[in-house]
Formats: structure tokens, C-alpha cells, sequence
């Protein structure tokens, strides 16, 4: 019985499609844009061209900022345009940390 039932979660955790991309905003609650990239060849030219495509993301803890690398993964529509959530940050943004302001001392 156990077996039936961890291979029903396996199936349906396999559903269930990520993607990774960059953070654009997180200008609205509890919400995210991210961007992502894919690579296609041209038909006709044969050269590589990136294609982008934007989606909004449900971030609960608000824990994502402008320039991370995260993995999004698809979920059950949040709102009229929200169908993907946040699953981890895999990596952090390099720009907070050189825009932080440094404390002078006088």
C-alpha cells in the first residue's frame, strides 16, 4: 500500500514543470517577475537567437530581490496572472552587495 503511494507522489511531482530565471521586480506584495531566457536557432538564418519571456511568481516570505538566480516551479493559479511559485533562490545578486552604503566614520 505504501508502494502505491509513493508512486503516486512521484507522478505527481513530475507534473509539475520549473524553470530558472532572473528576477526583474519585486515591486508588488507577496509577488515577483522573473525572467527567462531559452535559446532557439533561426529557420531560415541558422543563428541562435535568446527569446525572453516573463512571469509573475508567488513569494510568500519575500525573500527574492532584483538580480537573483532562482527556480520557479508551476502551481495552481494564485491569481488572473500568478501560476508559478517560488522554489529556492539559487543565487544571490551581486549588485545589493556592491550598492550596500558604507557607514564613514567622522
Amino acid at each position: 500500500m505504501s508502494i502505491a503511494v509513493t508512486e503516486t507522489q512521484n507522478q505527481s511531482q513530475s507534473k509539475k514543470s520549473t524553470l530558472q530565471g532572473v528576477v526583474v521586480s519585486n515591486k508588488m506584495q507577496k509577488t515577483i517577475v522573473v525572467r527567462v531566457d531559452r535559446r532557439v536557432r533561426h529557420v531560415e538564418y541558422k543563428k541562435y537567437i535568446t527569446l525572453s519571456k516573463k512571469y509573475k511568481v508567488h513569494d510568500p516570505a519575500e525573500q527574492a530581490n532584483p538580480g537573483d538566480w532562482v527556480e520557479i516551479v508551476s502551481c495552481r493559479p494564485q491569481s488572473l496572472e500568478k501560476r508559478w511559485a517560488l522554489r529556492k533562490i539559487i543565487e544571490h545578486s551581486k549588485l545589493l552587495q556592491l550598492e550596500a552604503p558604507q557607514e564613514k566614520e567622522l
